[in-house]
């Protein structure tokens, strides 16, 4: 009797091909040394992807939706878990994903590139033919897009029959006229995304946790490194480097300051040199492992020294800002009692308060934002916290014409009963009384 013996593939710890020549990008083996070490338990990457789909698919089926046309390339990547050049897809829009009420999911690839996403099963084809930017048309920009509407228009027919609501995240003037002129009805489809990420499935949470971890050794090195002499660029620079050493993404902005440009914030690092003494503080802002985002702020005294009574005040009441926010949070809340819960500020900080007191991140920084009292009749709006959203619990503190400023950010998770933060990167204990 012959026996033949099937090889089968080497598997890595989130249930992907250990091929050492994958086309598909994700973590380190210093992530996951990490990870093992750390006791953190890593996704299944493909039930996570399909946990995605089915939500996206079931969300388009309650709006009684023929389909979902998404340009934006952090939605392409909750649909398809695919990457390709996100920057610059992201101002050369060239990829799009439509996923339509049956399920069927076309990618439109840039150059048709089959093999970008042949390792996840659930795009059922990838097509070209997806822009219509100037940069890439010119003065065939109506032509192009013209043609593509042709092709959404034969897609909504074969898979979704009559139904000629289509909802759309992001697209420009030429592409949203010539679907209009093929009849079709364009609908919020930013609603649906947005609302569709925010709750988080078991595996989008084992996902974050390992990212929060990979980000938080990233953070731990760049603290290593930093003294005085160096510039606020050389700080930046060590967190990028590490992001990439464990296989996270990009950082979406270059929030860092020191001493004087701590206040006010959102001033982004430059040359500046880092004197004795002083605060750093930053916003990671950083898309990590499996292109998650981890989001946290921290503030640290640089120097041989002893921190300022001062230093230390803007701190404590920072930190008292997050906690006591933290603690309130449940599910069943409204983003309206939200507002008016927890830590209020001091009356010297309110002028230069941070824009949001709550935010909502998975991919990104995403739906809801939640304003402070003062801002909720301008900006407001409500909704209520629901188990598996998370949320950056934030705080600036810095009085107008202030020397410094801090800047302080945990990441939490809504849970069936209340709250866990999944944030571990320690304060800085030189500022705590």
């Amino acid at each position: 009797m012959h026996y033949s013996s099937k090889i089968v593939p080497a598997r890595r710890p989130d249930n992907t091909p250990d091929d050492n020549d994958r086309v598909e990008i994700g973590p380190t083996t210093l992530a996951f040394d990490e990870w093992h070490a750390a006791g953190v338990q890593c996704p299944d990457l493909p039930a996570m992807r399909e946990y995605r789909w089915r939500r996206l698919t079931d969300a388009i089926v309650e709006r009684d939706l023929a389909g979902l046309l998404m340009y934006d390339p952090l939605n392409v990547r909750y649909a398809t878990d695919t990457t390709n050049m996100q920057l610059w897809c992201a101002h050369n829009p060239c990829r799009a994903c439509l996923l339509l009420a049956d399920g069927h999911m076309v990618l439109w690839e840039y150059g048709a590139l089959e093999y970008m996403s042949g390792f996840n099963p659930l795009v059922s084809e990838v097509r070209g033919g997806g822009s219509f930017f100037y940069f890439a048309t010119g003065e065939r920009t109506e032509e192009k897009a013209g043609l593509f509407a042709g092709t959404i228009d034969e897609l909504l027919r074969e898979h979704s029959g009559d139904n000629r609501r289509l909802a759309v995240d992001k697209i420009q003037i030429a592409g949203l006229h010539a679907l209009q002129k093929y009849g079709i009805e364009v609908c919020d489809g930013e609603e649906v995304t947005e609302r569709t990420r925010a709750i988080k499935g078991d595996e989008e949470i084992k996902a974050m946790r390992c990212a929060m971890h990979a980000c938080e050794q990233s953070i731990a090195a760049m603290r290593k490194s930093t003294k005085p002499g160096m510039t606020e660029n050389d700080v930046w620079a060590e967190l990028h480097k590490e992001n990439i050493r464990r296989g996270g993404e990009w950082i979406e902005t270059r929030i860092l300051s020191s001493g004087s440009r701590t206040n006010p914030w959102f001033q982004e690092c430059g040359p500046r040199v880092i004197q004795n003494n002083e605060l750093l503080a930053f916003d990671t802002d950083l898309i990590g492992c499996y292109g998650m985002c981890a989001d946290i702020s921290r503030t640290w005294f640089i120097g041989d020294g002893e921190p300022t009574a001062e230093q230390r005040r803007l701190h404590r009441v920072a930190l008292e800002h997050i906690q006591h926010n933290t603690d309130v949070l449940k599910p069943g809340l409204s983003f309206r009692e939200l507002c008016d819960l927890g830590h209020q500020l001091p009356e010297e900080f309110i002028p230069q308060r941070y824009g949001s007191k709550y935010h909502g991140v998975g991919l990104c920084d995403e739906w809801p934002s939640i304003k402070y009292p003062m801002d909720y009749e301008e900006r407001g709006y409500d909704g209520v916290l629901e188990p598996g959203m998370m949320l950056c619990v934030e705080a600036y503190i810095g009085a107008i014409g202030g020397k410094e400023g801090v800047k302080l950010e945990d990441q939490v998770l809504i849970t069936d009963t209340g709250v866990e933060n999944l944030t571990n990167c320690p304060f800085d204990p030189d500022l705590q009384d």
